[in-house]
């Protein structure tokens, strides 16, 4: 009911708020974020449908039982019926959850279906959990391997303030006067508007699990299995997630960034983050020995 409740509050704020802005959670948000996405998108519609539906069983449910409760109890000279059972009441409320359940399930395995599908992808990166931080490689863009490939850590001011006994405080730590305390990196992970990408994604030591709630999935990282997801995401900003698997002392302390840039500064992004060329060595030209001759 909490949910419910605060349905309008989210709207307002949904309303108030930059499409980058409102992609990530809120403090006090109870309900899931739209997202930067069209599958996170559609997640949350679904999930605002079966919402609703739960809802108007739970009113339907408990207003009979308070009618039942209250209407015909024994004080007020209520009789209790002489049948035991109705045929036809029970195949209607055995038929209608059926059907709700049907109707309900349709178009979230439709949904999650489209959800694994990672053909015609643009671009593929591998994400890798470690204890605890995340390694992304750029494996493929458009054709071409980037060579691009770094780690992503706790931001170190955040690091600092962590530490028992720093003294420092952590409402200090703020980009755009928002709170980002455990929620940034050194290195966020850069990608494209409008790209198709496919993640593949596994750990090197125990299971993490790489979440961005904008992003509308989370996926998890299991050493020596190598799981896939993609996204497409439309807006440009910064969508920031957390490991959603506890993998450790440090589970807390390794958030992701994703950075989402128009495609021309993607790009120029990507060339300048690019390995350089490996400089051929120069050889040492010898003079030719002259055999004798004899």
């Amino acid at each position: 009911m909490r949910r419910v409740l605060a349905a309008p509050a989210v709207v307002l704020l949904g309303l108030l708020a930059s499409a980058a802005a409102n992609a990530n959670p809120q403090p006090w948000q109870l309900n899931m974020t739209r997202g930067a996405t069209q599958t996170a998108r559609e997640v949350h519609d679904i999930h605002m449908v079966v919402l609703w539906i739960c809802v108007a069983i739970g009113v339907v449910v408990f207003g009979v039982m308070f009618v039942a409760m209250f209407r015909f109890r024994k004080s007020k000279g209520a009789v209790p019926a002489t049948w035991s059972h109705s045929t036809k009441l029970e195949a209607i409320w055995t038929i209608i959850p059926i059907l709700i359940l049907i109707a309900s399930a349709w178009p979230a395995t439709t949904l999650l279906i489209r959800m694994a599908d990672t053909s015609e992808s643009e671009m593929t990166i591998k994400v890798t959990g470690y204890q605890w931080k995340w390694r992304y490689e750029y494996v493929d863009y458009f054709g071409k391997q980037p060579g691009i490939n770094f780690v992503s850590s706790l931001e170190s001011q955040a690091n600092r303030t962590r530490q028992l006994g720093s003294g420092m405080d952590p409402r200090d730590i703020k980009v755009d006067g928002h709170s980002t305390y455990l929620l940034d990196v050194d290195k966020p992970l850069v990608l494209p508007v409008g790209v198709k990408v496919r993640f593949v994604v596994t750990a090197d030591d125990v299971i993490h699990s790489w979440w961005v709630p904008a992003l509308g999935w989370k996926q998890d990282a299991i050493p020596g299995i190598i799981n896939s997801a993609w996204t497409r995401v439309d807006e440009p900003g910064i969508y920031r997630g957390q490991c959603a698997e506890l993998c450790g002392r440090d589970h807390a302390f390794m958030p992701i960034v994703v950075k989402v840039l128009p495609k021309a500064e993607f790009e120029q992004w990507m060339t300048a983050q690019a390995p350089a060329p490996a400089t051929a060595a120069t050889a040492t030209t010898l003079a030719p020995t002259t055999a004798p001759q004899g």
